[in-house]
């Protein structure tokens, strides 16, 4: 089950890093499955970014490429600077919000994103998979992390009482089925997905 909230750890020496629990949980796994997919060594924006932990983790781990966070929360964006502070591989992160069709980007040769497609509207998941498709070139990677309804797979008991409390938060948030996700990435075939630790998984969609 991931947790969607970052606690802010800002102190009296005007530290602005944000830090979300759920990062140190999943990180190491999800890095794994980035050193499977991300073979082709080039840009990868990151989509909603959060606190900047994952990214920072992730430029570390796999140091050939570039790594372009974003954010549409300005909060969020001083907070991954904060965390990425002297890696050479990172770049400024972007005012980007998924669910517009202007991203200030014009290319990529990977795009990732970590645990927002279940606590955002679905408008955000659709604008996710349209702008992915813009930015990458065939054969690229679209890689989705978080938790997931599946036809035919029970839900765990963890995961729907996750999806009852963000629902409660939000009604427009809540966990997405696979199925809906992949129907809904036109250009794209859903190549692989990735069993993950505490009940999520990664879909690793490649762009046709």
């Amino acid at each position: 089950m991931a947790d969607p909230t970052p606690w802010n750890v800002a102190d009296d020496k005007g530290d602005v890093r944000k830090h979300a629990p759920a990062t140190l949980r999943n990180r190491e796994a999800i890095a794994a499955v980035l050193v499977e997919e991300l073979t082709v060594k080039g840009l990868v924006l990151e989509v909603a970014s959060g606190s900047g932990e994952h990214v920072a983790h992730f430029a570390r781990e796999l140091p050939g490429h570039s790594w372009q966070p974003s954010d549409p929360d300005a909060g969020g964006r001083a907070s991954i600077a904060a965390w990425c502070e002297g890696l050479a591989n990172v770049l400024p992160p972007l005012d980007l919000d998924a669910a517009s069709a202007d991203w200030p980007i014009e290319r990529a040769d990977a795009v990732l994103c970590v645990n927002m497609v279940h606590i955002s509207p679905w408008e955000a998941t659709l604008g996710l998979l349209a702008g992915a498709a813009r930015l990458l070139p065939r054969g690229a990677p679209l890689i989705v992390y978080g938790p997931f309804l599946r036809a035919d797979v029970p839900l765990a008991p963890s995961n729907a009482a996750f999806d009852q409390s963000l629902r409660s938060r939000d009604p427009r948030w809540g966990l997405r089925s696979v199925e809906a996700v992949r129907d809904a990435a036109l250009g794209f075939t859903l190549d692989r997905v990735v069993e993950m630790p505490a009940n999520n998984l990664t879909l690793v969609f490649r762009r046709v």
